[in-house]
């Protein structure tokens, strides 16, 4: 039988929940239903907190697809008020964070351990073309949520998802130690990943040729690594780098023009529509390798849980607001009606239980 919190259905039927309108590319907050359990593996997670991430930003800005009327948000922690009688790693009052990229484990690319590439995905990307974590539940099935430890905070959780698609872009790189890197963007995966590169040994120049983004960037990295990572506006003078991560997803041709022999060109940044004309010839003499890495695996996922424990991601959360405030938040990261400004943070979390966060 599941194990339910009794109180649920008869204090609680609705929830806000931060919608996505797909023609006027707008967002709006508005009561929905609480998800009830279906299945038997099916788990519901009360929200605590869901990072704004570029892909959610991307929806907004009309760069990224998502399906009309969706609830928006990946990245999020939370605690577990229902599950179904199937399962078995988790109970009631458990804390947890998300992995919002699905796995069937049935399915040819599973069995052939490509679980991110899942034929069973359509549908279940959540917070794009499933109900997504800004709101005050999510359903999700088992599979999906990770309990954390006690010790963790649920800010240091939400960093967990986009530690996963760091990890899997650098693992898919495989970068040198020696190898000159350069990172084009300061945004939070930009400097995440010149963040792990740091704690690995690596020196690491970030390009960000927005100030304000790079003074935002440097002030959170000069707390961690102050002698590894540089930021400029421009990429600096010498030597070809060997490597270079395009965490922006439209500067390809740019980092083709820059990068040394032998090199490595990475993008990770997902821009809908984006091309570029690339000469082939220079690819072949040169040994220049383009890499996509694609989704992160479950064990991406895990294995960022598990470092997660011992690496303060919690110091590139700069701002919080709660749900109602997400014109706000969305605003300080140059999104939407209150966009002005530019950019003005790094992280922004939404917050949709703010006595649980704190």
């Amino acid at each position: 039988m599941s194990v339910k919190n009794e109180d649920l259905p008869q204090s609680i039927t609705t929830m806000p929940a931060l919608i996505y309108s797909g023609p006027s590319k707008s967002l709006q907050l508005a009561r929905r239903p609480v998800p009830r359990l279906v299945r038997d593996s099916d788990v519901l997670v009360r929200v605590v907190a869901t990072g704004i991430c570029g892909t959610d930003r991307g929806i907004v800005m009309g760069t990224f697809p998502a399906v009309d009327g969706v609830i928006l948000g990946h990245e999020a922690v939370g605690i577990v008020e229902e599950v179904g009688k199937s399962v078995s790693s988790l109970q009631t009052g458990d804390r947890v964070v998300i992995n919002p990229t699905y796995a069937c484990g049935e399915c040819r690319q599973c069995r052939r351990d490509a679980a991110a590439y899942c034929s069973g995905k359509e549908g279940r990307e959540v917070g794009v073309d499933c109900d997504g974590a800004m709101a005050g539940f999510i359903l999700l099935p088992e599979t999906s949520i990770l309990r954390i430890p006690d010790e963790m905070s649920f800010r240091r959780a939400t960093q967990i998802e986009p530690l996963a698609c760091v990890l899997n872009n650098l693992s898919a790189i495989a970068p040198r130690h020696g190898d000159r890197i350069f990172v084009f963007g300061a945004g939070p995966i930009g400097t995440l990943c010149a963040y792990v590169l740091a704690t690995r040994g690596f020196h690491v120049h970030i390009v960000e040729k927005d100030e304000r983004r790079a003074d935002i960037a440097r002030d959170a990295l000069d707390a961690l690594t102050p002698s590894h990572v540089a930021v400029s506006i421009a990429p600096p003078n010498g030597e070809r780098p060997d490597v270079i991560i395009d965490s922006v997803g439209w500067l390809l041709e740019e980092a083709l023009g820059l990068i040394g022999e032998g090199g490595t060109v990475l993008i990770m940044g997902e821009r809908e529509g984006v091309e570029a004309r690339v000469p082939l010839r220079p690819l072949v003499t040169r040994g220049v390798r383009i890499v996509g890495a694609g989704p992160y695996s479950p064990q991406d996922f895990e294995l960022a849980a598990q470092l997660a424990q011992d690496l303060p991601l919690e110091r590139f959360i700069t701002d919080e607001a709660p749900l109602e405030r997400f014109v706000d938040a969305f605003g300080m990261l140059a999104a939407g009606p209150e966009s002005t400004g530019g950019y003005r943070a790094l992280k922004v979390l939404l917050v949709s239980d703010e006595r649980s966060l704190s």
